[in-house]
């Protein structure tokens, strides 16, 4: 089974789909024995990622072309970054203030949001928003479910579990 044959037909094949979780610590400071100081590392095969790239770049090239990128978006946007983003903000509560306007700012803390994501309403808004059909939604509803991950500490693994929600990263 081929990438190309993975995209023309709009199937994720299953082996691709499934990681092996490695939780590393955030930083050496801190407490090894608390759960929140870890990181989970998702360990795919490097075909699968290749596939990934394959198509993120596909799907970037896409929303360029049918301009349904938002012009302020910043992330994997080349030449945007956080910091640009900051300069946006920070450059309107200025030109507000300026005018003799009130500026307000309110800010949303959005950690862990990939982790909240629904997978039915992501594919519905990929269908609706950005106008993905055929084998291309296809291939991310196939991406998306059935997908399995196993936690790996040291020599011991943990039972595969099936990802219900959230974005694979």
């Amino acid at each position: 089974m081929s990438v190309q044959w993975s995209l023309e037909h709009g199937v994720v094949p299953a082996v691709f789909k499934s990681a092996y979780i490695t939780p590393r610590l955030k930083k050496p400071n801190l407490d090894p024995s608390d759960v929140t100081s870890y990181r989970p590392i998702s360990n795919l095969s490097v075909i699968f990622k290749l596939l990934e790239r394959l198509v993120c770049k596909q799907i970037m090239d896409y929303l360029k072309n049918k301009c349904l990128s938002p012009q302020l978006q910043s992330a994997y946007q080349p030449g945007h970054s956080t910091e640009t983003a900051v300069f946006k903000v920070l450059s309107d509560v200025l030109l507000a203030v300026d005018d003799g306007n009130v500026a307000v700012l309110a800010l949303l803390d959005l950690s862990s949001a990939f982790d909240n994501v629904d997978h039915d309403t992501l594919l519905q808004r990929l269908q609706t928003s950005y106008v993905l059909d055929g084998a291309l939604i296809g291939w991310f509803t196939s991406y998306l479910h059935a997908r399995m991950q196993k936690v790996h500490v040291s020599s011991s693994s943990s039972e595969s579990s099936v990802l219900l929600f959230g974005v694979p990263q």
